[in-house]
């Protein structure tokens, strides 16, 4: 049997939840069923599972606009931003919406029909599903949940240790008493030092090159003010979240604009943190702040392991790993029981699904993205990729709010199909993610990721307030979207329908 929706999203993570629960916030009327290839609720909160796992936005930005997160934390830890989607959910009727174990392997737009038609894998049975639709979502973020980034490291074959990824955590790893090296220098390695040190016999970072690194109040101490001061939730989280934009907005404007200062106070903060026994040129990167994205420490955990001597940091390249753990080019053997390969991501695009429009097979990156939300020549597809500068939900909130006032205006005209065309020239050679980062991850993603534009609303330019006035208040029909009134072909069900995993 087909089964039919007006929209159909991929992904329960915290952008289908969020795009979900817009859905219903503004009144779209529209029905709509989640696919989500894991078994629970939470997307990258539901697959990592390291130790300290915890996000490295403030949760103040990192929550959804529409549901205030309660709590004082700047950061929050896995399991507690998990229990927050799950509880937007089911606050949002959104639960009983989601077809869980299903993985979408083919998206195929049909213009005659107007309807895409999704091929989604049921892992449980092998089976093979059918879901029709009049939109689709994809909020599958945009990385392989099958395998993180793994280079093959110079005779790790000798090695007689175990060799781990932080995407592929085991259960039963147990660090305790052990030497451990974690290879990595971004949010997942500093993460992971503090959170074993207390048990391993010793942790030591293993970079190449540094990254900048933030210290932060583990507790907000203005959320924890209001707090006392009896301020209803709803207010103090608003506040805080309007400081907080402005904040990281002011932030990495100056690190754009003025490089060389914003990098001093960076350093001079850390130097502060460390004290003198601790080289800073394991702290002091050769580019300029936020070129790479800026990572975060509560209350300065990962320098308060390293001037207790619980952990150390090795920046050097590695020549070989040997029996008993990883020789350096510079001739320092660091000995190892446990490897933790903290290397980053593999870029993907659509959670691996092969996207078709009337029979021709696309390749993600000959797309551009309009307003970063719609791709190029692609009818009623909207992707939602979050901001790389800033809290990855801003983004994901305001390009949901876009997708309903989009829905609304179509409803309202009776147009049935939109399209974003570019002319000649809108097109640039950035990736949608490269023109602001250099992150390696980035870099790698370059063969997938849609591009961004030269222009207008094809430029992507990170900047949360004008995406804000844009994507709120702009005008729909701008003369670059194409509507049209199309036939639809297609078995419907009730918007009520309870369609169940």
């Amino acid at each position: 049997m087909t089964r039919h929706v007006d929209v159909l999203i991929i992904g329960a993570g915290l952008s289908g939840i969020g795009m979900a629960c817009h859905l219903t916030r503004e009144n779209t009327g529209r029905s709509y069923l989640i696919l989500e290839r894991r078994t629970a609720i939470g997307g990258t909160w539901d697959l990592f599972r390291y130790p300290g796992i915890r996000s490295d936005s403030d949760m103040y930005t990192f929550g959804y606009g529409f549901r205030p997160w309660i709590g004082t934390k700047v950061l929050a830890d896995g399991p507690h931003i998990r229990q927050y989607v799950e509880d937007t959910a089911a606050e949002y009727g959104v639960t009983d919406h989601i077809r869980f174990g299903r993985k979408m392997t083919t998206a195929r737009w049909d213009s005659a029909a107007g309807v895409w038609t999704v091929e989604a894998l049921d892992e449980r049975t092998g089976e093979t599903e059918i879901y029709t639709s009049d939109f689709l979502v994809g909020c599958t973020g945009y990385y392989d949940y099958d395998k993180g980034y793994r280079p093959e490291f110079p005779g790790e074959e000798k090695f007689t240790g175990q060799i781990v990824h932080p995407q592929h955590w085991p259960e039963d790893l147990d660090y305790t008493g052990k030497r451990v090296v974690v290879i990595g220098s971004g949010a997942t390695a500093i993460t992971l030092i503090p959170a074993m040190s207390d048990k391993a016999a010793h942790v030591t970072m293993l970079q190449r090159s540094p990254t900048y690194i933030a210290a932060l109040p583990a507790d907000d101490p203005v959320a924890v003010g209001l707090k006392f001061a009896r301020v209803p939730a709803s207010i103090a989280y608003r506040a805080g979240r309007a400081r907080n934009i402005a904040l990281q907005r002011a932030s990495y404007q100056l690190s754009r604009t003025n490089p060389k200062l914003s990098a001093k106070l960076m350093l001079a903060a850390v130097r502060a943190q460390v004290g003198p026994g601790i080289d800073m040129r394991h702290f002091t990167p050769s580019y300029n702040p936020w070129d790479q994205r800026l990572c975060v420490v509560p209350n300065g955990d990962l320098f308060k392991t390293l001037r207790a001597g619980k952990a150390s940091i090795a920046t050097d390249h590695i020549e070989t790993f040997t029996e008993t753990g990883i020789r350096l080019r510079s001739g320092e053997e660091l000995e190892a029981d446990i490897v933790v390969s903290a290397t980053g991501l593999t870029v993907q695009m659509l959670g691996g699904a092969t996207l078709e429009v009337d029979g021709e097979q696309l390749a993600t990156r000959d797309l551009v993205a309009y307003k970063g939300a719609l791709l190029s020549n692609v009818p009623n597809l909207m992707v939602i990729l979050g901001y790389t500068n800033a809290s990855w939900t801003l983004k994901a909130d305001l390009a949901a709010e876009y997708f309903c006032r989009l829905l609304n205006h179509m409803k309202a005209k009776g147009y049935t199909e939109v399209v974003a065309v570019p002319q000649e020239g809108d097109r640039s050679e950035a990736s949608l993610m490269g023109g602001a980062l250099t992150s390696g991850y980035i870099q790698r993603g370059d063969t997938v990721m849609p591009r961004q534009g030269t222009r207008g609303p094809w430029l992507v330019i990170n900047n949360y307030f004008r995406d804000r006035a844009m994507l709120r208040k702009g005008a729909i029909e701008d003369g670059i979207l194409r509507f049209g009134r199309g036939a639809r072909q297609a078995e419907s069900v009730p918007a009520t329908e309870t369609l169940s995993a």
